[in-house]
């Protein structure tokens, strides 16, 4: 398996632009004939179950997506579907995630910074939970780096947590991330989609672009990510936002996955839901036990460290 490395990712390819069937899915056990009210995006979430998955002795990943009350459920085991390299000290286990977003979210008056989330934004159509683009407090030479800049992903985007929870940081559009044959790559807690790379600039997408962060780094990133990086509006070509999307052709937002920082969302443009159970976090520090070590690179982890704890110094990105 291959690892994210600055070069690498200035290399990887787009996505093509396909669409799934807007349906009841239900994967890795039974599929229900239930039919999804309409508008459900549940169809946008891949059959993972014949995946090869993170290998012997692991779960294969097992997903659902179902709609009710203009609110979309996700249920996933936050197993990944490609063989697992470890790039911290914490090992791989089943999780037990469960999102709860709109279907039709609205822009919020003012946007919502995600600097010092250090836990999940978001979660991938194949049932992974995103996190943000900082670490932890530990190492201490990484403190609040940027994991990407720092090399401590695999070629997916991500790496295990103090919870023995994968997680993704980036999105990897390599063939065996199971993402890159997909418009939809995932979806904010705030209801708005997160595309490729790839937009539409009419509606009827006769005319495609790529789109690209509007974040310029100001320095070393190893540590500090959200200090080293600033957003700069006004810039020339297909920019993002501050909060790396756009308003669409047809008159929604969405989220544009980038291969530089902030990488997925640089804050939200609409309200974030408040989740309950393993996806309300936060994420437990470093040292309860989950991995075989606390020293080692990206040993503290999303999460590790209380949000805004005393050196992580984040800057709020601006209002969108």
């Amino acid at each position: 398996m291959k690892f994210v490395t600055r070069k690498a990712i200035a290399k990887l390819g787009l996505a093509t632009l396909a669409t799934g069937a807007i349906a009841f899915t239900v994967f890795g056990v039974p599929s229900s004939t239930s039919a999804a009210p309409s508008g459900c995006p549940a169809g946008n979430f891949p059959d993972l179950s014949t995946s090869v998955g993170a290998g012997s002795g692991y779960d294969k990943p097992a997903i659902s997506a179902s709609c009710a009350n203009n609110m979309l459920t996700v249920k996933s085991n936050g197993m990944i579907s490609y063989p697992f390299t470890p790039k911290t000290p914490n090992s791989l286990k089943t999780q037990n995630w469960t999102w709860t977003i709109p279907i039709s979210p609205a822009i919020a008056k003012s946007t919502t910074a995600i600097n010092t989330k250090m836990g999940t934004i978001g979660f991938t159509v194949t049932g992974i939970p995103m996190y943000g683009p900082m670490e932890g407090p530990m190492p201490a030479a990484e403190a609040y780096g940027d994991p990407i800049y720092n090399a401590i992903l695999d070629s997916c985007g991500g790496h295990t947590g103090p919870s023995s929870e994968y997680h993704d940081h980036y999105l990897g559009l390599d063939a065996q991330c199971n993402l890159s044959q997909r418009k939809v790559l995932g979806y904010a807690l705030d209801g708005f989609p997160i595309y490729n790379a790839q937009g539409c600039l009419n509606a009827a997408c006769t005319k495609t672009a790529t789109f690209k962060s509007g974040y310029v780094k100001t320095k070393d990133p190893k540590t500090d990510a959200w200090g080293s990086y600033t957003y700069k509006s006004g810039q020339k070509g297909n920019v993002l936002d501050a909060c790396n999307g756009r308003k669409e052709p047809d008159g929604t937002y969405g989220y544009h996955a980038t291969t530089t920082f902030p990488y997925i969302i640089g804050c939200y443009k609409g309200t974030p839901v408040t989740q309950s159970g393993a996806a309300a976090g936060p994420m437990p520090a470093m040292g309860g036990g989950n991995g075989p070590s606390n020293s080692g690179p990206g040993a503290g982890g999303p999460g590790a460290g209380a949000p805004g704890a005393p050196g992580a110094r984040p800057n709020q990105p601006p209002a969108a």
